[in-house]
């Protein structure tokens, strides 16, 4: 049974390295539904997170060719319930509505939301939660006509201690 795995890669950020992970997830008719790339806690370490749905055993087989490139130190593979996450998304809507429509007020204080910045043209919004969130924000925005949406990819850490740090102190 397919399911949502989250794919953490820890390796040396060089040329060419997410083009060859994205090739392996191309052969196996994969789709990834979010990636984010940052440095990780370790010096000239960078993690690549990567969301795709797939099965278990899929993703094992996975892992284990990313990890055989030769930049990759390490790849882990978890479940939502394993992982802290989160995703941000930016809502950017005409200034007039902010005034004009008190809803859109209303409606960013329910959510939690923030907004980041104003100016005569348009004010962005923030918001940084779960995907259903950032999603049911979009949908209460959709009627007042959104000028740009963007969202992250996830960013996520363990809930459980993982050895990749000792492993990464000697790289």
């Amino acid at each position: 049974m397919e399911e949502l795995f989250t794919i953490s890669v820890h390796a040396e950020n060089n040329p060419g390295l997410l083009n060859r992970i994205s090739i392996i997830f191309l052969k196996r008719h994969i789709n990834v539904e979010s990636l984010n790339v940052s440095r990780s806690e370790i010096k000239n370490v960078h993690r690549f997170t990567i969301v795709a749905r797939m099965t278990e055993e899929a993703v094992k087989k996975l892992v284990g060719q990313i990890e055989k490139q030769i930049e990759v130190i390490k790849a882990f593979y978890h479940r939502d319930d394993e992982i802290i996450f989160h995703e941000t998304a930016l809502y950017k809507i005409a200034s007039n509505l902010l005034f004009d429509k008190r809803e859109i007020q209303n409606i960013i204080k329910k959510s939690n939301a923030s907004i980041i910045t104003v100016n005569p043209n348009f004010f962005v919004i923030e918001k940084t939660g779960f995907r259903k969130e950032t999603e049911a924000l979009y949908k209460e925005l959709y009627p007042f006509g959104i000028m740009q949406f963007v969202r992250s990819g996830r960013i996520s850490v363990s809930k459980t201690e993982m050895n990749i740090s000792e492993l990464l102190k000697d790289f």
